[in-house]
């Protein structure tokens, strides 16, 4: 295989984003606000897309994004760009809480989310590359061939529409190696994140909302954001929108752990090798082993491929330099060329990272307090492109005081139960990483399942 080009850990989406970006000039020059009716504390998919669906509803509210670094700084201008309606927490474990007459809605609320980006990405000119081409599992090894048969089934129960596909089928999407069948739902788009998180970013701007860079909030909520420098700003309400970064917020320390997932692209590749490839219709593809992996066809004919495997750190810190973990990028690399023969010879660019947030009991959540008028929305698993919309649209209704089917959806209100305090949380994340890779590797020499899997589950919260 062809040694990487060196590209330090710059994410291909910002090498590779178009001119329709934030004016930063603008946004230099502008003055930060003594007040305003809604405080947003990061310029992420949730911050931005709340902001925008404000904004839509009530042109006369000031709004007011606030991002310690730049626009899509975190997981939104870093992630496989995948908008779908998969969701971390199973149906059956919504279902026990809530009932499934409202798990159904919240499968059907995810599902219309999808197009809900799209048509607002076409509305409003994002740039997003938005493509509705579905997401395809491969199956290949027995063990996994045997929990795709049991996805499908199950998936059946709940109106889910996944399709299984044999070999044959499965190759003329994907021309991968060892193929043994996957599954298919149309429920999936492919974007490139740093477009479509600029684009509405620019968005926001242009329907009057106000978004700075490069200013760091130390303490929000309860009517007020106050800076690092001391300023501070009175707010009607205060979202906060900082996924992975969440536990740097005074009080919120181990709501959720930032857990690492990076990625790799290959150099843009000739119409020849992706006729021998497939992804014809620019479906997203993964498999169904217990590491996750995902990749994408990228609006610029790459191979964008990432996975999970990079080590949780102390303390939930984070760093510039954990985004950079070589022997899981050579990983990533080692598995995409195994898996696609078509790749023979083609070099890799791009090598990058960044956290994600996770919950302890993997449940996504959108909170709203009326007292304090504060809300909260986040721990998407790595699923958050299409749920941080759902959220956005959410938090708008709980802003604006409005009752909807939206804030009567499951998550609503949800509370995810603490972290463990360190050193347990390092030892229990980390194991489950170990778990994973183990369990695959089990699987692949022995064709069965893993007896490991189910301790996985246990240490994962069954997610």
């Amino acid at each position: 295989m062809p040694a990487p080009a060196a590209s330090g850990t710059v994410p291909l989406w910002a090498d590779t984003r178009a001119a329709n970006g934030p004016d930063h000039d603008a946004a230099a020059a502008a003055v930060l606000p003594t007040a305003a009716d809604v405080v947003v504390v990061g310029a992420g998919f949730t911050g931005l897309w709340t902001a925008y669906y404000l904004l839509r509803e009530r042109p006369d509210l000031s709004v007011l994004v606030l991002e310690a670094e730049h626009v899509g700084f975190g997981a939104s201008g870093r992630n496989g760009g995948w908008v779908s309606a998969l969701w971390p927490v199973s149906p059956d474990t919504l279902a026990a809480r809530s009932g499934r007459a409202a798990t159904l809605a919240h499968l059907a609320a995810l599902r219309d989310t999808v197009d809900e980006i799209g048509r607002v990405d076409a509305e409003e000119g994002l740039g997003g590359g938005f493509v509705k081409g579905g997401t395809l599992a491969l199956a290949r090894t027995p063990a996994q061939e045997e929990r795709a048969r049991a996805a499908v089934a199950h998936a059946a129960s709940w109106g889910e529409g996944l399709e299984w596909l044999g070999p044959e089928a499965a190759r003329e999407r994907l021309a991968a190696e060892g193929v043994r069948g996957a599954t298919f739902t149309p429920h999936c788009a492919r974007v490139q994140p740093r477009d479509l998180v600029d684009g509405l970013a620019a968005a926001v701007r242009r329907r009057g909302g106000l978004v700075l860079e490069g200013v760091r909030v130390a303490r929000a909520g309860d009517g007020v954001a106050v800076l690092e420098d001391g300023r501070r700003v009175s707010a009607g309400a205060v979202v906060l929108a900082t996924e992975g970064w969440t536990a740097r917020l005074p009080g919120h320390e181990r709501a959720v752990v930032p857990v690492y997932s990076l990625m790799v692209a290959t150099e843009p590749l000739s119409p020849e090798r992706w006729e021998a490839i497939g992804l014809a219709g620019r479906e997203v593809f993964t498999d169904h082993g217990h590491l996750v992996i995902y990749g994408q066809r990228t609006t610029d004919d790459r191979i964008a491929f990432g996975g999970r495997g990079a080590p949780y750190h102390l303390g939930s810190a984070i760093r510039p330099s954990f985004d950079h973990e070589e022997a899981v990028f050579a990983s990533l690399r080692s598995t995409l060329t195994g898996m696609l023969p078509g790749l023979a010879g083609a070099r890799f660019t791009h090598a990058w990272g960044g956290p994600l947030g996770i919950p302890r009991d993997w449940h996504p959540s959108v909170t709203w307090d009326p007292v304090t008028r504060t809300g909260r929305a986040g721990g998407y698993v790595g699923d958050g492109v299409a749920a941080t919309n759902l959220a956005g649209r959410t938090l708008t209704d709980l802003v604006l005081g409005r009752p909807s089917a939206l804030t009567g959806l499951p998550w609503v209100g949800h509370r995810s139960p603490s972290w463990e305090p360190e050193p347990l949380r390092w030892l229990g994340v980390n194991a489950g990483l170990r778990l994973a890779r183990l369990a695959d590797r089990d699987e692949a020499r022995s064709g069965r399942p893993s007896r490991l899997a189910p301790l996985l589950a246990r240490l994962t919260g069954g997610h």
